[in-house]
């Protein structure tokens, strides 16, 4: 029969339970917490004893006492610099935010989305101002295609703990992240189009800006190095037809929907006229069909290990810098260049 309180009513302590067990007050703290501490061991017929209890009585343990003893509200915080409930971006962010879910309920931790900040500069959240409530949370992932590097920068000076999704240039010191390889993911796809044929390569994109699109570009830039191919950069597509590139490298997969538009709009065929590479997940709206060869961002698992580092930064301190391999997609956009190109 489950009991939350004694039979005066009073609610259930760790006393209690460790009197109904047997144990001590140690043992019972000890268990909860599934840790050990200096020379002390316990058995498992005591632990499963001490847990028999908690089972039957329906104990929890006081959160308040709990996060005293800890110096931990078992809370982390998530903020996010773009909205991330608008059916526009839902489908870029949902898969961090599951990831970030998952790792956060195994971990036995809460998770606050941040939502007060108010929009500043007309365009972006600030993580800082008179209504901030970050320091509510053990620490905090933050999520943003780029992250203004003054909260960066305050975060590290104040000893905020968190994580970045998606990597990060120094801001006043070296910031936490975990973030997509792209430059190698690029580069193997330079040299696959090398392989098809391609002589003449196009990027499409700022290449800049966010730590993302510079990697992008990196990765694009070493490419052609290493293949002898000859590469354009292009901020934008306008000057991409007439170009003579035969393979475009489109920064964003909305561009590279835009670009096989234009492209059978003057009678040219995707891919044997022109080929196609999106260089990840769309992060804005696009409507299109088509199998972009490219890669995958692995998003999912980028929010599952940024709670995993956000994790080790509250438990040992540190400065975790982690990169995950993107997997290629071969796609139906990339075909041997067409003889006489």
């Amino acid at each position: 029969m489950i009991r939350t309180v004694t039979a005066s009513g009073r609610r259930l302590t760790q006393q209690d339970i460790a009197r109904m067990a047997g144990v001590s007050q140690t043992t019972v703290s000890l268990v909860l917490n599934g840790r050990a501490e200096g020379e002390v061991r316990i058995s498992p017929e005591t632990r499963e004893r001490v847990l028999q209890v908690i089972r039957e009585t329906g104990y929890v343990a006081d959160p308040a006492a709990r996060r005293l003893a800890e110096r931990r509200n078992r809370i982390y915080g998530v903020f996010t610099y773009e909205a991330v409930f608008p059916a526009e971006s839902a489908d870029f962010y949902h898969p961090f935010l599951v990831g970030i879910e998952e790792c956060a309920e195994e971990a036995g931790c809460d998770l606050l989305l941040f939502t007060s900040a108010k929009v500043e500069r007309g365009e972006r959240r600030r993580i800082f101002s008179a209504e901030s409530r970050i320091r509510l949370a053990d620490g905090c992932v933050l999520l943003g295609r780029t992250i203004d590097r003054e909260d960066l920068s305050r975060l590290l000076s104040e000893g905020i703990p968190f994580v970045s999704v998606g990597r990060r240039d120094d801001a006043g010191g070296p910031v936490p992240f975990v973030g997509a390889d792209y430059p190698p993911a690029v580069r193997a796809l330079v040299e696959r189009a090398a392989a098809l044929g391609h002589r003449r390569m196009a990027y499409v994109g700022a290449g800049a800006g966010a730590e993302s699109y510079a990697d992008r570009l990196r990765g694009f830039t070493e490419g052609v190095a290493a293949t002898g191919v000859e590469g354009l950069q292009l901020a934008t597509a306008d000057r991409l037809f007439g170009s003579g590139a035969s393979v475009v490298f489109a920064e964003e997969l909305a561009d590279g929907a835009a670009i096989a538009e234009a492209a059978r709009s003057r009678g040219l065929d995707v891919p044997r006229d022109l080929s196609i590479v999106a260089l990840g997940a769309p992060t804005r709206p696009v409507s299109t069909d088509i199998d972009f060869a490219g890669f995958r961002i692995p998003r999912r698992e980028m929010g599952r290990r940024a709670v995993e580092l956000l994790t080790r930064v509250l438990e040992r301190g540190g400065t975790p810098q982690e990169l995950l391999a993107c997997e290629l997609v071969e796609g139906s956009t990339l075909a041997p260049v067409r003889e006489g190109r």
